[in-house]
């Protein structure tokens, strides 16, 4: 199918403001031994948890804080590693299982606020676009996978996604890597999108069009 891809928006950011909720700041205020965090105000739980995170010091709150998201993902020895590793470069673009480097970003930049710049400050992309079927009704919602092969003539050939997955990104091949390259993929109407991913993998500089066309092969089931 044929697609002409608008690209509407690119923002860079240094946090995702909705990522951390209110339950998580109250679970991570008693982390670090505040006392009553539930009886807190809700719109003072985010600066109470950063007094009580600057009581430790900076690797002990990140341990605290990777076993708080990661426990189940991570053993105590790697979370001990990326601790000390979070100091000196952005893990969350480095860490060799892309899975989890959504999660880490937002580690890192909860630690980055709370210690004024002591860790290394990462930076996400956030890209409004509109993709819109050149041929038939929009019926379909597309996947991370549809999409990042829709924005490759878009893209530099310098962008890392390119570089790294050309064989996915320019032909009719499985791409399962999509699903943690991009971290979020929202539409209301199958149409407009909203995508959230590292500035790591795509920044602002990697978009060279903003408006064109894109083909999707569909893969046909094999019986």
């Amino acid at each position: 199918m044929n697609y002409q891809i608008t690209i509407n928006r690119v923002n860079t950011v240094d946090e995702i403001e909705e990522y951390w909720t209110n339950e998580d700041y109250i679970k991570l205020l008693e982390k670090f031994d505040y006392p009553d965090a539930s009886d807190a105000d809700a719109s003072s739980l985010r600066e109470l948890l950063f007094m009580a995170i600057s009581d430790f010091e900076p690797k002990e709150a990140a341990v605290i804080v990777l076993e708080y998201k990661l426990s189940e993902d991570l053993n105590e020895g790697q979370i001990q590693q990326i601790s000390n590793d979070m100091f000196l470069d952005k893990v969350c673009e480095e860490y060799p299982e892309i899975g989890l480097h959504s999660t880490l970003f937002h580690i890192n930049q909860l630690l980055f606020k709370a210690y004024n710049g002591k860790f290394p400050n990462a930076k996400a992309t956030i890209i409004a676009v509109t993709i819109a079927p050149l041929e038939s009704e929009n019926e379909m919602q597309l996947t991370k996978e549809n999409v990042l092969k829709l924005l490759s003539k878009g893209l530099s050939d310098s962008n890392l996604i390119k570089r790294l997955f050309d064989n996915a990104m320019n032909e009719n091949a499985p791409f399962p890597e999509a699903e943690d390259v991009l971290w979020d993929l929202t539409t209301t109407d199958n149409l407009n999108y909203t995508i959230t991913t590292s500035e790591y993998w795509l920044n602002k500089e990697d978009i060279i069009a903003s408006e064109f066309e894109g083909v999707l092969e569909i893969a046909e089931n094999v019986e």
